[in-house]
């Protein structure tokens, strides 16, 4: 498929995924739309300082406005939709916040799409979605079991986008990531904040370093979402994005730790984020979907994936101040 002259818009545009996706898609040709989050400072997020900025046409919105959404919608083929409230701790305690955006606003966009006629949404989910593992690896059949408001915010969201693809024949995508980093992520994940921490003094304080992730370099999920887009059979599918790779949270800390040449400590004593019962235990992904209909695999892999984010964060650690650990 060329993405030359594709109309397109990224909602979420100024975040971690979004500012990459949309930066990848400008390289491919295709006539970009990027919706930012609007802020009193005027500030675009990642795109402020991208060296694609200038060939992206920037919206400053918010999902929640139908109104403002359909105007930015209006006329493209192709509506990525990452816009979300992601931080899990946070949604412990403003949980409407999170249906009003990843609800409301993924509901915004499902009836603007099948509005304007739009040609294709990938939609953005979570491996949060699966809850603590009950079979590995997890594939997209497993049970949903919501642990935190965040994840059940998600779940509604993505139940949405089936709703629209089985009631009204709209052509949408699911792409479910397991955890990614990279470059830009906040510290409040977890890979940013051992890295934080490793690079500030070697003291790393974590909550729990017994759950197990499968984390993505950034590179090979923008890659996915892509080919989400590309691929015909690919609509009405939810396809996971991992890389079928388990590793703890504590063998993450000690990796990062030797691939920054640093000696490190591990404190585990800090109060936990997340309610006991809340806990994520084991995500790991099966990735058998996506490498079958969307001739996908991850790229870069986790040893050269920490290795490029560790020298970012080198780079630009006066603006990241260690953080509360977040799985």
């Amino acid at each position: 498929m060329s993405w030359a002259g594709k109309r397109v818009l990224v909602t979420g545009a100024g975040g971690f995924i979004g500012s990459h996706l949309t930066e990848s898609l400008v390289s491919l040709g295709a006539a970009t739309r990027a919706l930012v989050h609007y802020r009193g400072d005027g500030a675009w997020g990642w795109l402020d300082g991208s060296p694609v900025k200038d060939g992206v046409q920037i919206i400053v919105g918010d999902v929640r406005d139908q109104d403002q959404l359909r105007e930015a919608m209006r006329g493209v083929d192709v509506v990525f939709h990452l816009a979300a409230l992601i931080g899990i701790p946070y949604s412990y305690q403003a949980p409407r916040s999170y249906i009003d955006t990843n609800v409301v606003g993924t509901l915004n966009v499902l009836q603007l799409a099948r509005e304007l006629e739009v040609r294709r949404v990938v939609q953005t989910s979570t491996s949060e979605v699966y809850g603590t593992a009950r079979t590995v690896p997890i594939a997209e059949s497993h049970p949903l079991q919501a642990q935190s408001p965040y994840a059940a915010s998600k779940v509604g969201a993505d139940k949405l986008a089936e709703s629209f693809h089985l009631s009204f024949g709209l052509p949408v995508v699911t792409v479910r990531p397991f955890n990614t980093f990279g470059p830009r992520q906040s510290a409040r994940a977890v890979i940013p904040t051992i890295i934080t921490q490793c690079l500030n003094d070697g003291r790393i304080r974590l909550g729990n370093t017994r759950p197990t992730r499968d984390v993505n370099f950034v590179a090979n999920v923008v890659q996915a979402f892509v080919r989400a887009a590309e691929v015909d059979a690919a609509i009405g599918q939810v396809i996971n994005v991992g890389s079928g790779r388990e590793v703890s949270i504590g063998q993450l800390a000690e990796l990062i730790g030797q691939l920054a040449e640093v000696p490190v400590t591990v404190d585990t004593e800090s109060q936990r984020v997340r309610p006991a019962a809340s806990e994520v235990e084991r995500l790991v992904a099966d990735n058998t979907l996506a490498r079958t209909l969307l001739g996908w695999e991850p790229a870069v892999g986790l040893e050269e994936g920490l290795g490029l984010t560790i020298e970012w964060f080198r780079e630009h650690l006066d603006g990241y101040r260690p953080g509360a650990y977040a799985v």
